[in-house]
């Protein structure tokens, strides 16, 4: 096993806290979502701590590893460029599927895969390509789901298990996705944390969320929970992590609140008690937990690496024993398969086709809202000036959930902005002519061409309608 630099405590970078971020005080490192920067123009503030020496860790989210079929080479390329330019020891991404091929569907969000057999073979094998094309190790995050897939073969720590296994990647622990997963699918957070190879452990994420009738969704938006750092501790008494990170996306507060949550992971981290697990169940509200193991070991009896360094498996190219026995290739049949039961899953969520047999159709629901809300929320920021063009928040939001109903994103959040500029431009819409002439002054700014004429976008309504 190869170690990893200690990374400390450190905190999601984002524009929105730009400022604020670089004058925490003891900030370790911090993390960037890939996506968001462009190597050779990274924002100022990134370069003022780059040259800090605070660690940049690149964050991935598109890439959708889970997904049927192979990974964009493109995305890989793209991912690994960042790695180099901000110096990274590593780069992560997500357990998760987030577009389909056939038909093309793009979910803008981080979904659960099915953990069968078929589909941790088809992850592994994909999870084999990233690491061959990646300059720097790949670590990836388990996420937080609404719902399971019926049929699940594995729990979710044999199937962390098994994918380290075969694979040597390394794993990003969110421990506020362990505690979503609890209320939401029952899934107990020690046992997880019992049964998965800690040793194999990259980095901690920390983050906040909230219960709405019984669901927890995981907001980022919200202050970390005491029942979250519960669960930080419980992974402490087990492992010293070699880093941990807070994560906020929306809604931020000001810089005192930041930075006493970093105080809050930080007195986890130097021996907050550990909760006995009644505690943690009574923590829980709307989840179902077991009862969690004793500790494994306590920070003081640890015995290992230095603390500035901690143990990982070794990298892809020394994993050759692990992978003794398990396939190379997986067919395009398994591919095929698999990619129908996504799609199947996704265009019930974004297209409003039926629930697939064996769902639980309420929680679908729930999900299929919170992507609308979010795809909303997102089209907001990338392009900031349709609330105001439609009258304020509100009636931007109801103009929008309207549209998206039925109307999967096509191409990316920007592109989405300009198909419903479109959409309402077709239907007359905003009602007030002088509103509407601004509308399409923006779009024909940002479309590069001319509102479709009155002809057609009579003969768009109408496709419209009879769809």
């Amino acid at each position: 096993m190869k170690p990893v630099a200690h990374l400390g405590v450190g905190i999601g970078w984002r524009p929105e806290i730009a400022e604020a971020v670089e004058r925490l005080p003891g900030l370790d490192w911090v993390e960037v979502v890939a996506e968001n920067i462009c190597p050779g123009h990274l924002p100022a503030s990134l370069t003022r701590l780059l040259e800090r020496g605070v660690r940049v860790v690149p964050h991935g989210v598109s890439l959708g590893l889970g997904g049927a079929d192979r990974p964009d080479a493109g995305k890989l390329a793209a991912l690994g460029e960042r790695a180099v330019a901000l110096g990274a020891p590593l780069v992560t991404e997500h357990i998760a599927y987030v577009r389909t091929s056939s038909p093309a569907l793009e979910a803008g969000h981080l979904l659960p895969v099915p953990r069968t057999r078929e589909a941790l073979d088809v992850l592994c094998e994909n999870v084999r390509i990233a690491q061959d094309a990646l300059p720097v190790p790949l670590a990836l995050e388990n996420i937080a789901a609404l719902f399971p897939w019926p049929g699940d073969e594995l729990t979710e720590a044999r199937f962390l298990t098994e994918l380290v296994e075969r694979t040597g990647v390394r794993l990003l622990i969110d421990v506020a996705n362990l505690h979503t997963n609890r209320v939401n699918r029952g899934e107990d957070p020690a046992a997880v944390l019992d049964a998965i190879p800690l040793e194999a452990l990259a980095y901690v994420h920390v983050a906040g969320g909230v219960e709405r009738g019984g669901v927890w969704h995981d907001t980022h938006a919200h202050p970390v929970p005491e029942v979250v750092l519960d669960v930080l501790a419980q992974l402490r008494a087990r492992v010293e992590p070699a880093g941990v990170l807070l994560e906020r996306d929306d809604d931020f507060p000001p810089e005192g609140e930041l930075a006493g949550e970093l105080r809050a992971i930080r007195d986890v981290l130097t021996g907050r008690p550990v909760p006995p697990a009644p505690a943690l169940r009574a923590a829980s509200a709307g989840g179902s937990a077991s009862a969690g193991r004793p500790r494994a070991r306590a920070a003081s009896d640890a015995s290992g690496p230095a603390p500035d360094a901690v143990a990982v498996p070794q990298t892809d190219a020394d994993a050759v024993e692990d992978r003794a026995g398990v396939p190379e290739t997986v067919t395009d049949s398994l591919r095929t398969r698999l990619g129908l039961q996504q799609a199947a899953l996704l265009s019930a969520l974004v297209a409003g086709t039926p629930v697939p047999e064996g769902f639980d159709r309420q929680r679908i629901r729930v999900q299929a809202r919170a992507l609308a809300a979010k795809r909303a929320s997102v089209v907001a920021k990338v392009a900031p000036e349709l609330p105001a063009l439609l009258g304020g928040g509100d009636a931007y939001r109801t103009a929008f959930l309207g549209y998206a109903r039925g109307r999967p994103m096509r191409a990316g959040y920007r592109r989405d902005a300009l198909d419903f500029a479109e959409h309402l431009l077709i239907r007359g819409l905003p009602a007030d002519p002088a509103a509407r002439r601004r509308l399409t002054a923006w779009w024909r700014e940002r479309a590069g061409a001319r509102p479709p004429r009155r002809v057609v976008r009579w003969a768009r309504a109408l496709v419209a309608r009879a769809a």
